[in-house]
């Protein structure tokens, strides 16, 4: 990690720490529709054409995690022919029998600290609360297992960053987040043409991500209700880091304050006044990106994204100079793995973390990219607090 700005005295500064976050949750009524990103996304018939197993190893995988999303199987570890799914784990010990159900294991754990006492084990998908995701894969790196964690890295704090940073490098384990852009359609073209020449340097690129919901959706100690919308950033901000392992080095951004009253500051944990957070960025190639996220906006709604290169640009399909793209076809699937949720990243995800364990090489959204838009927006909100105040961000680099 670069020195740019002490990490420490910028925390000090905003006043951000790791405090203790304990209040009681609200539970949402029954779902009459999947919660957003969970729609059954339709199987491309070709997704497993041409595909071919880099090793005869099954992986032993333990799952932590099987709350009101089910993440925890809905990465379809349970169906890759290199995974074992060795044990699960969740607190409440009805989630816990049906995850094992569902992943088709026989072992389970009450928590993950004892799951990682299992030695057998050698990877773990971490799909725990969102304020638990950096404590939980510090914990399982320092067992000597590889980590996949879902969004975001870290949960509003700069000294986690620095930890699990740290731990990830002092313990030579492969660490993924599972951030489901990079794997839509347009971003991962987006990327492939990237990395051909066919933008150049990117002059400016946006990212979207809009989830609203008229009633709290239901989570462990009710983390969700009024999260800073900036600290949930990496559905928006994969569309700039995702297309180029770049990083966002200051930020300006606005707030809106909430106009639902479930999300208002009075009645939130972190006396967040905004639902709505724009952020500006400056990049590390020197152009901007316009990153939103919003839980106050009705209506559209979902994870997008558009960039302009000095070669051509991206607005659902490619437009400029470079006439010899490459395929840009996300990479084949085992034929037993969907796609899955989130415009059908889910597998894809999963699949690429296997694959990085079995060749023994850095996964796609390693620790750096994973921390670069985590971090990014845990700065925008605190621009947000102070009218826009334009702030440096921590960079890290493997």
């Amino acid at each position: 990690m670069t020195n740019t700005t002490s990490r420490r005295s910028f925390l000090q500064a905003m006043s951000i720490g790791t405090a203790a976050l304990g209040l009681t949750g609200v539970v949402r009524g029954a779902e009459e529709k999947p919660i957003q990103g969970f729609e059954k996304t339709p199987t491309d018939p070709n997704a497993s054409k041409d595909w071919k197993p880099v090793s005869d190893k099954k992986v032993r995988v333990g799952i932590v995690g099987y709350g009101v999303c089910k993440f925890g199987a809905a990465f379809g570890f349970q169906d890759h022919p290199n995974v074992e799914v060795a044990a699960v784990s969740d607190l409440f010990p009805d989630r816990c029998a049906e995850l094992a159900k569902v992943c088709r294991c026989e072992k389970t754990y009450p928590s993950l600290e004892e799951l990682i006492k299992d030695n057998t084990i050698e990877a773990v998908f971490v799909a725990t609360d969102a304020p638990s995701h950096a404590g939980h894969a510090i914990e399982v790196l320092k067992s000597g297992k590889h980590v996949a964690s879902a969004v975001p890295a870290v949960f509003g704090s700069l000294e986690d960053a620095d930890r699990l940073f740290e731990t990830v490098k002092s313990t030579g384990k492969k660490y993924m987040m599972f951030e489901t852009s990079y794997f839509h359609e347009d971003l991962h073209a987006m990327r492939e043409i990237y990395r051909a020449g066919g933008f150049g340097k990117l002059l400016y690129s946006e990212g979207e991500y809009y989830h609203y919901a008229a009633d709290p959706i239901d989570s462990y100690k009710g983390w969700r209700i009024g999260t800073p919308p900036q600290w949930y950033p990496t559905h928006s901000d994969a569309y700039y880091v995702g297309v180029t392992g770049g990083s966002f080095t200051e930020v300006t951004c606005m707030g809106m304050p909430s106009v639902t009253t479930w999300l208002m500051a009075e009645n939130n944990r972190y006396a967040n006044p905004f639902g709505t957070e724009i952020a500006l960025f400056r990049t590390s190639e020197g152009g901007m990106s316009r990153m939103a996220v919003s839980w106050d906006t009705p209506g559209f709604s979902g994870e997008m994204g558009r960039i302009r290169g000095q070669k051509g640009t991206f607005y659902g399909a490619y437009d400029g100079l470079e006439k010899n793209l490459p395929d840009t076809k996300r990479p084949p699937l085992p034929p037993t793995v969907d796609g899955g949720g989130h415009g059908g990243s889910h597998g894809y995800l999963m699949n690429e973390f296997v694959t990085a364990i079995l060749q023994d090489r850095q996964p796609l959204v390693d620790i750096a990219q994973a921390l670069n838009m985590t971090v990014a927006g845990i700065v925008a909100h605190s621009s947000a607090l102070k009218n826009g105040e334009t702030m440096k961000i921590p960079q890290f680099k493997l």
